[in-house]
């Protein structure tokens, strides 16, 4: 299985984290997972994501960070 592919948001201003994840998820393959690591929940994310074909699976580190795995449906 090939490595997760990662985001780090954290230290983004807003869209660029959603900017960046549509646009690796545009060459993500079949199978495989992207990893964004943000400081809160990307709500209007999720709408595009589930318009689109994708999942996702959300929670929450010790830290503070969300953890969001997205791949396609």
């Amino acid at each position: 299985m090939a490595e997760d592919r990662v985001i780090d948001g954290r230290g983004l201003m807003p869209p660029e984290p959603m900017e960046l994840t549509l646009t690796a998820l545009d060459t993500l393959p079949d199978g495989e997972e992207l990893l964004l690591l943000l400081y809160c929940e990307p709500q209007p994310l999720y709408g595009i994501l589930k318009q689109n074909g994708y999942t996702h699976r959300s929670q929450t580190r010790p830290d503070g960070t969300v953890e969001v795995r997205i791949r396609k449906a």
